[in-house]
This record gives structure tokens, sequence and C-alpha cells, in this order.
């Protein structure tokens, strides 16, 4: 008998495997009813419903537009609630914590710090709540029997004019929680390039970052992402596709720009899920990370929003193992470029990586071998 590894994993296996989430926004992950109670607290009276299974399923129908500009425009209301420290550091906690119960060992959690002033906070006053939170969440989950590790990436809005500040309040944060830099937003009329100065701040610090592109907008962003601006990753890059050419017969021919992108090893942070309701693909099984997965890019699986999504890392794992039969040795795939990717040092990347992840997909690897002996006992 041979190892059953190119079986796909149940939903059981596919909710314990270690998983690394490179590409989460921070207001884009509430617990529905930490909303209600925060609305209350700030005396916040335009959520548009109280009951917190009604509020969840409003947030994901509001998202399930096709367009991203809409989807953006339910952040209003997370936003809102999102303007005190206590506020943050209970949003970051427990951001933490559900991240840990969905088998996430390690992640990098994006917001736009510009986003949480309205009450009174400074920059400053932000990321000092929202890291307090996350190490407050990472306790308790090792409390429940979990372990995970969270960065937090700072994100500049791309249609403002901070992104140097942020930048530089990145760079400042670096050895106290902060691993990176982002700017997100409408794609469209606000390109990269209107941020040069933030990148090539970063740059010259020897920082990290990465860049929403080739979501909404397509290849134009993503080569200014790369060759102008000089980013580490792409936020979701999932437009690429559009300079691969699959002929009748299936043979492939990569434009200049796709092939630059998979021999630099370029990683692509895709939301299936999230791809869906932004338009940006059809369906999970019409989703390019099909193909991208076949040609061997840096691809990494992530929840981008999990509150208007409606999903986990382990949902969207249920939903590519569904569409394309992966296996365990597929979602291991996907997980060490993820963690080969991430903003921290080398040689923590390799310790995640040798310690924590292969161990955890061999030990559900092995787990055929006793089930005969757990049956019978």
């Amino acid at each position: 008998m041979t190892s059953q590894t190119n079986r796909p994993p149940t939903a059981e296996q596919i909710r314990r495997a270690p998983k690394v989430l490179l590409h989460d926004h921070l207001d884009g992950g509430l617990r529905p009813g930490t909303i209600i109670d925060l609305a209350r607290e700030a005396g916040y009276e335009d959520l548009p419903e109280r009951d917190a299974d009604k509020l969840g399923i409003w947030f994901r129908e509001a998202a399930d537009s096709g367009s991203l500009e809409r989807y953006l425009e339910t952040f209003a209301h997370t936003c809102a609630v999102m303007q005190t420290r206590d506020a943050l550091l209970r949003v970051a906690a427990e951001c933490a914590e559900d991240l840990a119960e969905d088998g996430v060992v390690y992640a990098e959690v994006r917001y736009a710090p510009e986003q949480h002033l309205e009450g009174g906070l400074t920059l400053e006053e932000v990321v000092e709540a929202v890291t307090e939170g996350f190490r407050e969440g990472e306790r308790r989950a090792r409390e429940n029997g979990h372990r995970i590790r969270v960065g937090a990436l700072l994100t500049a809005m791309r249609h403002a004019a901070r992104a140097l500040e942020i930048a530089e309040l990145a760079n400042r944060y670096r050895d106290a929680g902060v691993v990176g830099f982002d700017i997100a937003g409408a794609e469209a009329g606000f390109p990269p390039t209107r941020h040069l100065d933030a990148f090539e701040y970063l740059k010259r610090e020897n920082n990290h970052f990465t860049i929403h592109a080739g979501e909404a907008f397509g290849l134009p962003s993503i080569w200014q992402a790369l060759q102008w601006c000089g980013a580490d990753r792409l936020g979701h890059g999932v437009r690429i596709i559009d300079d691969i050419e699959v002929a009748e017969d299936g043979s492939v021919k990569l434009g200049r720009l796709a092939a630059y992108v998979r021999d630099m090893r370029i990683p692509l942070e895709l939301a299936p899920s999230s791809n869906l309701q932004t338009g940006a693909a059809d369906s999970i099984a019409e989703h390019p990370i099909g193909l991208l997965r076949k040609l061997h890019f840096r691809a990494t699986v992530n929840t981008d929003n999990r509150l208007m999504s409606g999903t986990s890392m382990t949902h969207e794992f249920e939903l590519l193992v569904e569409a394309f039969d992966y296996t365990l040795d597929d979602m291991q795939w996907f997980t060490v470029n993820a963690m080969k990717s991430a903003f921290i040092p080398f040689d923590e990347r390799l310790a995640m990586i040798n310690d924590v992840i292969k161990p955890g997909y061999a030990e559900l690897k092995s787990e055929w071998l006793f089930r005969q002996t757990a049956v019978t006992s």
C-alpha cells in the first residue's frame, strides 16, 4: 500500500493544516458582533443591521457586487468603529485569535493608520495599539493551544497624499512588529507611480513593501509596481493572466511581463473569493490560480477581507481542493511559497518552514497509516 497523499484532504485536515497568510486587511476581518459592540460604544448609528448574523450577511452581499469601488464602500462601517485605542486593540487581538483558530501559523495583516485618526489618535498611537493587540491575540491563542505569529503591514491609501509619511512610520516601527509597507485602494486612476517617493525611500532604507496591483486594473499596474516602484510582492496580481496565452492544443506562451514575474519569483498574493467579488475572475474553477500553479508561478493563497468575503484560509483551500482536486502536497506548496515570501528574516522563515510547516503536513500525510488502527480501537 502506498501513501494516499494524492487524495484530496478532508475538511478537518484542511482546517488543521498549518497555513500562512500574507494578504489580510485588519478592517476587513472584524467579527460582526464586535462591530455592533464597538458601534454602540462609539455612538455610531449608521450600521445597516443590529443583529450579528444579519450584519455578517449584509457585508457579504454588499461586497458581492463585481466592482472593486463598491466593494471598498463596505469599509466605511468597519473603519468608523475603529477610532479608539481600545477598539483597535480589541480588533487586532481578535484577528490573531481567529486566524490561529483557523490553523494560520504566520500572518501579515495590513491596515492604514491614516484611517483611524478621527477619534484623536496619532499615527504612532494607532500603530502601538494594533501591535499590542496582535501580541495579546498571540498570547490568547497560545492559551487555547494554538501558535501564531502576526506581523503588521502599514498601508497608505493610494488616492491620498500620505504615502511617504506612512512609509517613514513603517520604517520607525520595523523592529517593533511592523514588517513592511503597502498601498491600497481603487487602482483605476491612482497608479502606484504617484507614490514613487515612498518606494524610493523604503528601498534606500532596505525595507520591504508590497503593492496592490493587477486586481481591478491590468498589466500596466503590475508593470509599474515592479519596474518603476520595485515591489517585493504583488497584492493580488491576478491580472498577470492577461499576459499568458493558452493555445487550443494546450500549449502556453508567456509574454515578457509574465515571464519576468515567474523568472524572478515575484510572489502573487492571490485571494480567490475576493477576486470573484471584484470581478477579477468568474468562478473558482476559472480562477487563474489553477494555471499559475501549473506554470509554477510563486502563487500564494490569501483571504483579503474575511468579513466581506465570508471566508477563512480553511474555506479558501476547501474551494481550491474542490475546484482543482488539490492534495495536501499542493496545500504545502502554496504554504511554503507564502512563507518564503514573508517579510521576516530569512533564518526565521526557514525555521518556520522546516520546524512548523513541513512537520505539520508530514503528520497529516501520515494519518492514513493509522486509520485502520483508529477504526479497530
